[in-house]
């Protein structure tokens, strides 16, 4: 089983006593209603379950003072009058009896997830569990939180598995000033979160939850802050922070783990966010993690108040552990100017401290004809709510995850048992009916490619396949045949990502359902907005910065229900190169991705692009590199040219917005 599911419904015990309209969202249903979602989807089934146990008192000191675990051990002797005193010593925090038993709970099951993917175990997992942790320091209880969880499992992870980097994303909707706090003097802790902020008006009220709070000491540049100044973020939003802020920081810094302060109330529906990202987004989320320190992913529930979006942000993030593709993020992907400020803040902050970003700053450009498209959704959140969900109800996974098809057999080809070798090709007269374009694809192992390739689209745009890749001998070709054969069986828009001697077909339909990308040559060039080319950098930066600044906003901003990747002679890529760009692209259309592999490509290749498109984590790009400044500014001189159309590119608020 390769994702864990740690739980134990003991945690639910502890229950607030005593009227508190603060508190009283913190209650037990919370695991129930998860839990029980969960098992309605049958991804319960699918997990490997682990019971969570209790932390010892000396994991527990790993981050806390012996007197405060010592006081929180006192707590199941004291009376509800002397239970409700304790806790008006703290900020926004109940204790129960059964408080001590919960919080140790809560704090173990993150252990267990820890020494279940660092042994091998699992290769990923959830810890459902509470109370949260993120708030919680070294010798205080703080909002709902006992024991900081998470910045235990660090702790131990650093100190019973010797891991010497690792990185904390932190998405609830609230700072997780317990963790910066025991982290921000240490360089090998990177701690991202994002917050609504307002300014510093909304809860903790903390100055150092805003973006130039960077860490002290040796941990400078280490905390990485993205206050949210308006309520309202939604999908592109988060997007946008995660490809412009966190992954490139996440990519140099190079972690050995990724444990992730899972907290829903940055959801839509939830009375404390007040937020508008859905819950499929938080699979793109998790999707997106999953390329980093070997796909070894820890997430443990923090915050999350709203019961169905909840749970079904839950389920969200266990599927995509689960390696099953991401829904794709419906409505316009267009971040919102007070986003953007944000970001551009933070990659301000952050500059001196990561040459992945201080390499591409630029000046804002004019804000676009029609002023800024940003608002934020004003449409009854109970309705909006109510529609995603059933629309998640209706999101059929296909029955095969991924399907290969070979031009000629390879049988040392090691490839999982669920994926599916196909050997059917498309009818006769309709393959005869495409080789007529090219007469290279009336050559026999060509046509004999192309009917298997038509067969392989046929069922990912038929919903029966999510994504496939298969080798032709004639590549640029049999390229062409698949786009005109997906266009007009159905897909609305194709994203097209061509990496070596590979040209745009000239009478290529020009009505906006195609989105062509060159990855090759010298130069950098938008022929239109729908038409750009870039050179292949050399660099492990100069990649990473085209696929993160470039690539992957304009396949989320193109929206594209069909997304193909061509490597065709020449393509230059090395395999973990081409795998990381595969397993990325497996977000912007809901996993349907077709892969085309020139016949010369080794086997080895065509193995690992078939393992991360069915979910394996890529291999490692090695070492980091800086991009070379023909890379940056050939990044810059296309983003300046496209960002006005495609707004996924900017990493600043427009100029001249009022």
């Amino acid at each position: 089983m390769r994702t864990a599911l740690v739980y134990h419904e003991e945690m639910t015990a502890a229950r607030l006593l005593w009227d508190d309209p603060e508190c009283e969202i913190e209650r037990p249903e919370r695991l129930t209603a998860a839990v029980e979602r969960l098992q309605q989807g049958g991804l319960e089934q699918r997990c490997l379950q682990l019971a969570a146990r209790e932390a010892s008192e000396a994991e527990l000191g790993l981050v806390h003072s012996p007197e405060y675990v010592s006081l929180m051990r006192g707590t199941q002797a004291l009376s509800t009058e002397e239970l409700q005193a304790l806790s008006g010593q703290y900020d926004a925090v109940y204790f129960h009896p059964s408080t001590f038993h919960c919080a140790r709970l809560a704090a173990g099951a993150a252990l267990q997830l820890v020494d279940a993917v660092l042994t091998g175990t699992a290769h990923n997992g959830l810890a459902l569990v509470r109370p949260p942790g993120h708030h919680s320091q070294r010798a205080a209880a703080n909002g709902f939180c006992v024991f900081n969880n998470v910045a235990i499992a660090a702790r131990y992870a650093q100190k019973r598995h010797g891991v010497h980097r690792i990185l904390i994303v932190d998405w609830d909707v609230h700072h997780g000033q317990g963790i910066q706090y025991i982290f921000e003097d240490d360089p090998s802790v990177l701690y991202f979160s994002w917050h609504r902020y307002e300014h510093g008006r909304f809860w903790p009220y903390l100055r150092e939850s805003d973006a130039d709070a960077v860490g002290l000491g040796p941990g400078r540049g280490f905390t990485v802050n993205l206050p949210w100044n308006q309520v309202g973020m939604g999908n592109a939003d988060y997007m946008a922070a995660f490809l412009h802020v966190l992954l490139p920081v996440a990519f140099e810094f190079d972690p050995e783990l990724v444990l992730v302060s899972a907290g829903f109330d940055s959801a839509i529906g939830d009375p404390e966010g007040q937020m508008q990202a859905t819950p499929e987004c938080f699979a793109h989320l998790t999707q997106l993690l999953q390329v980093l320190a070997g796909g070894r992913v820890c997430a443990v529930l923090e915050g999350g108040y709203h019961l169905e979006s909840l749970s079904q942000s839950v389920c969200m993030v266990v599927k995509a552990l689960l390696g099953d593709p991401a829904p794709p993020l419906l409505g316009p992907m267009v971040p919102q100017h007070s986003a953007l400020e944000s970001i551009q803040s933070v990659r301000a902050a952050q500059a001196p401290h990561w040459t992945s970003l201080w390499q591409q700053e630029r000046r804002p450009s004019p804000v676009s004809p029609g002023g800024p498209k940003c608002k934020a959704a004003e449409a009854q959140t109970s309705a909006v709510l109510s529609s995603l969900l059933d629309r998640l109800h209706l999101c059929a996974t296909p029955p095969v995850r991924t399907a290969i098809a070979l031009t000629a057999p390879a049988a040392a080809m090691v490839l999982p048992p669920d994926i599916l070798r196909q050997e059917e090709s498309a009818p006769r007269e309709e393959t005869q009916a495409w080789a007529r374009l090219h007469e290279a694809l009336t050559q026999d192992t060509a046509f004999t490619a192309l009917g298997k390739v038509l067969h392989l689209l046929n069922g990912i745009l038929d919903g029966q396949v999510s994504s496939g890749i298969a080798t032709t001998p004639a590549a640029a070709s049999t390229l062409e045949v698949v786009l005109r054969q997906g266009l007009s069986h159905g897909a609305q828009r194709v994203f097209c990502v061509a990496l070596g001697q590979l040209d745009r077909p000239p009478d290529l339909d020009n009505d906006g359902r195609t989105l062509w990308l060159n990855i090759r040559g010298k130069e950098a060039a938008a022929l239109s907005t729908l038409h750009v080319s870039v050179p292949l950098s050399g660099t492990t930066g100069g990649f990473l910065s085209c696929i993160l600044a470039l690539v992957l906003p304009l396949a989320y901003g193109f929206q594209p229900d069909l997304v193909l990747v061509a490597l065709g002679p020449a393509h230059g890529l090395q395999d973990p190169q081409a795998a990381l760009l595969a397993a990325l692209l497996r977000g912007p259309a809901g996993g349907r991705v077709l892969v085309l592999v020139e016949q010369e490509s080794t086997c080895q290749l065509v193995g690992v692009l078939a393992r991360v498109l069915h979910g394996d984590p890529p291999p490692s790009l090695g070492p980091f590199s800086v991009a070379s400044p023909d890379d940056v500014q050939a990044l810059v001189h296309l983003r300046g040219q496209l960002e006005a159309k495609w707004e996924m590119l900017q990493v600043a608020a427009p100029s001249g917005v009022p």
